[in-house]
């Protein structure tokens, strides 16, 4: 197929997710399409199936705000023109969904061009819930041709929210397990911890360094914060103000981790919310112990106490407890360790859920072209 996907490009599970699909529906053969403002952060284009397309948007001095979405759904149409795309595939309701209805508006005199909503969580959870924005997420999603959700809370929450009646697909998150993978001769003697994420708010990146603070009053341990964004700074300095400057490493974005995740004994994710929690998913993949919050989606990926364990938010002492569980007892660390990656290789292999996808995808098209 000739698909086109439209995805944030910038440090964020659902760019992750629309970027790690690609690649992966380019290895199958498939030829993929990238449209988005910038290249999207983990792309890397060494596939002839893999192409890319800027979308450029002009400053005029009648726009207060350049408008992409317009922008967005001409270039959509060009590409759809040009490379005779069977479908598109968009990640975030707003304002990519729109985009592209408005495409395929345009090119409907000639043909049908469906196209693939997929909801990954704060499009639902924070924008689509704010009054402004809610009835043209509501319509973007009833006007999708297709509609997937990456988690059954996700699915039901987008329910409860905008009275959506029609099927929504879940299709959960993936991970490759040959390139995510334990390398456990990597960890050091001291106990590692890792963080990785966007660094908002909800993220509660704070409490990341607030819990090793405890952690270390028992155990020599070190914490790898891996990404960026508004709340970097406020962990900087907390981690300055505790003392803890020589045990927290913060590597800003890194495009490709599945090189520091195995270095890890545990992975730490005290989030607000996760609608599905991709960052637990790729450690398990490597043998680390997600130690995450018992919230969103996140139950649906690990299992408490066999695969990684699920506290409250803002628990930051069961989570310190959990984690100086497994420091103290390396058996019961191993077992875990094996138990996270039989999951991940069990229930979110790409060789499991690509599939899903490429199903769903025939689906859609059969269904457009019928109507």
């Amino acid at each position: 197929m000739k698909i086109g996907i439209t995805c944030y490009p910038t440090y964020g599970g659902s760019g992750i997710v629309a970027t790690e699909l690609g690649i992966e529906l380019a290895a199958r053969g498939h030829q993929v399409h990238f449209i988005s403002y910038a290249n999207p952060i983990r792309l890397d284009r060494n596939s002839p199936n893999i192409h890319y397309h800027e979308v450029e948007v002009t400053s005029y001095p009648l726009f207060l705000y350049p408008p992409y979405t317009l922008a967005l759904a001409s270039r959509m149409y060009e590409v759809a023109v040009y490379h005779r795309l069977d479908l598109l595939h968009v990640h975030y309701a707003i304002p990519h969904s729109i985009s592209a209805i408005l495409a395929r508006d345009m090119i409907a005199a000639e043909r049908r061009l469906p196209f693939v909503t997929t909801l990954h969580g704060t499009d639902i959870t924070l924008v689509g819930a704010d009054r402004s924005y809610f009835p043209i997420t509501r319509y973007s999603i009833e006007h999708s041709d297709g509609v997937t959700s990456i988690s059954e809370h996700l699915k039901q929450q987008t329910h409860d929210v905008f009275g959506i009646r029609r099927d929504i697909r879940v299709i959960s998150n993936f991970v490759n397990c040959d390139v995510y993978r334990p390398a456990p001769e990597t960890r050091p003697a001291r106990l590692r911890l890792i963080h990785i994420s966007n660094f908002r708010p909800v993220k509660r990146v704070l409490d990341c360094i607030r819990i090793l603070a405890e952690v270390r009053k028992s155990v020599d341990a070190e914490l790898l914060m891996v990404g960026d964004g508004p709340d970097r700074g406020p962990a900087e300095s907390l981690a300055r103000d505790l003392g803890l400057c020589d045990f927290v490493e913060f590597a800003g974005k890194v495009s490709r981790p599945e090189s520091l995740i195995p270095t890890a004994h545990v992975m730490l994710l005290p989030s607000e919310m996760e609608s599905f929690g991709l960052a637990a998913l790729e450690a398990m993949a490597c043998g680390v112990v997600p130690v995450a919050s018992r919230t969103g989606g996140l139950p649906e990926v690990v299992t408490h106490a066999v695969d990684g364990f699920l506290e409250p938010v803002g628990d930051l002492a069961a989570h310190a407890a959990r984690i100086l569980e497994l420091a103290r007892h390396r058996d019961l660390r191993e077992r875990m360790s094996a138990a996270a990656r039989a999951t991940a290789e069990s229930r979110f292999a790409t060789e499991r859920i690509i599939p899903l996808y490429e199903a769903y995808y025939r689906e859609v098209v059969e269904i457009s072209g019928r109507t």
